[in-house]
């Protein structure tokens, strides 16, 4: 089997990752990094003392748009860990209509094949390259067979007669012509016609049912996409650049061992896999009302008693074998607004031993988001309009006053976080993205305080209207 890569990053150096694309939120990240340091440390200590080592799972506690879905997606991408983000109000409780909390595993899984199968495709690329170079040629100068004394690579090609030399000869050495013109790029634009596999054309099919159901609903699937199996395909005319692509993928497909890579998935999902559950405060029962009591939300505790086996650590069956559940990261997220962490069932909550509460984001928050991170709002903004041949230059008031307005907004209407800056973004810029490249196509514009005035006055003025601002 293939060794497991993982970056070997410090807790410190996660977090100083962590700070190029989130602002605040220090006591979060902390709990995150040591999280994810403690996989590397328990795959690194001593075997006998290893499988007695459990994950802290960790419950992040905030209002919406604060970070708490970035955190952990960014956490995946560092780690190089399979990942996979679930709404907890998407499950229901066995018996009822619904996915059940298993199929969370199950794609989990998917995922990791998937990202296991990409990496020794990377591995096996030069040789899947050369592959298809020689499909090319084939397809440009097809081979002949080699008769006599063949092709003598070593002659030396001042004594080479064409009128004596063999077909198989010739032929070889206008391959080799050709080669040189594939490799020089001379040939890219030339159209050849290449068989490749027909796309999967069968729809995909999900059975809702009870516990099981949903399982043979995949293994259906598989059933009926094998009918099709055989290599069933199809003629493509494309240009030698994009040909040379798909049949590198082709190649590079068959290079690869599949069950290995199936074998590495699986034990990569049992060491390092995280599970970032979304919206768990939905089925905690609210203290408050009627406590839970009938209604539609009567599968609610039903849903947490089917998490609890799998957080708490289990064998869960996937159409690829069994995969135990022990040592994947949990990480719960909820802005528990209505109902509390202690609402959740006592066991649920006790699998859950890190809580981490992420504080609102204030006006000095959102200026640092608008500025500091990678993927900033403004630098998004300014990379989009450049294509267009317009320049975007941002001064430190009109920052400070797009942060105004978007903490004054929350605070007035409904606090969104985060998020609202997307859609106070979205009204500065209306009239300047419509505008070009029609009106505006060149030129550099700056976007001061009195621009900003401007565009966001009707917003800061009429309260009923930001009521409609999500």
């Amino acid at each position: 089997m293939l060794t497991i890569e993982e970056k070997n990053l410090t807790p410190q150096q996660i977090v100083a990752e962590l700070d190029k694309y989130i602002v605040g939120q220090k006591s979060a990240k902390r709990s995150v990094s040591i999280a994810l340091r403690n996989r590397w440390r328990r795959l690194n200590s001593e075997e006998e003392i290893r499988d007695e080592i459990i994950p802290n799972n960790i419950l992040l506690i905030g209002p919406t748009g604060v970070g708490k879905t970035e955190i952990a997606r960014r956490l995946a991408k560092l780690a190089h860990a399979p990942f996979m983000k679930v709404e907890a109000s998407k499950f229901t409780e066995v018996g009822y209509v619904g996915r059940d909390v298993e199929s969370m595993i199950r794609d989990l899984t998917d995922i990791a094949i998937s990202m296991v199968k990409k990496e020794m495709q990377d591995r096996v690329k030069e040789k899947a390259a050369h592959k298809a170079e020689e499909r090319i040629l084939d397809i440009l100068i097809p081979p002949v067979k080699k008769t006599g004394a063949g092709f003598n690579t070593s002659s030396n090609a001042n004594d080479f007669d064409p009128q004596k030399a063999s077909n198989s000869e010739l032929n070889e050495r206008t391959r080799e012509r050709f080669r040189e013109k594939l490799r020089n790029e001379e040939l890219e634009e030339r159209e050849i016609e290449i068989e490749v596999k027909a796309s999967k054309g069968s729809p995909m099919m999900q059975v809702f049912g009870p516990q099981g159901m949903e399982e043979m609903g995949i293994n259906l699937q598989d059933m009926l996409g094998n009918l099709g199996k055989g290599g069933k395909k199809t003629k493509r005319k494309l240009p030698i650049s994009e040909a040379r692509e798909i049949l590198t993928e082709e190649e590079a497909e068959k290079l690869i061992d599949h069950e290995a890579a199936v074998q590495e998935a699986l034990e990569r999902v049992q060491t390092q896999g995280i599970v970032f559950i979304d919206e768990i405060d939905k089925i905690a029962e609210s203290s408050t009302g009627s406590g839970g009591k009938g209604g539609p939300d009567v599968s609610r505790q039903g849903v947490q008693r089917d998490l609890l086996p799998i957080v708490e650590g289990s064998a869960v069956n996937t159409k690829h074998g069994i995969v135990k559940t022990d040592h994947i990261l949990f990480i719960g997220s909820g802005a528990f607004h209505v109902s509390k962490p202690s609402d959740l069932i006592p066991e649920l909550q006790g699998r859950f031993p890190i809580r981490v509460e992420l504080s609102s984001l204030t006006e000095e928050d959102f200026i640092d988001i608008l500025s500091i991170p990678k993927n900033a709002l403004t630098k998004q903004y300014i990379a989009m309009l450049k294509t267009e041949g317009v320049h975007i230059e941002f001064k430190e008031d009109a920052i400070r006053e797009v942060a105004r307005i978007a903490a004054e907004v929350n605070s007035s209407v409904e606090n969104i976080g985060a998020r609202r800056l997307h859609t106070i973004m979205s009204s500065l810029f209306d009239e300047l993205l419509f505008a070009v490249p029609d009106d505006i196509n060149s030129g550099e514009i700056t976007i001061d305080k009195a621009y900003v005035d401007k565009q966001l006055a009707d917003i800061v003025k009429d309260k009923d209207l930001s009521h409609y601002i999500l």
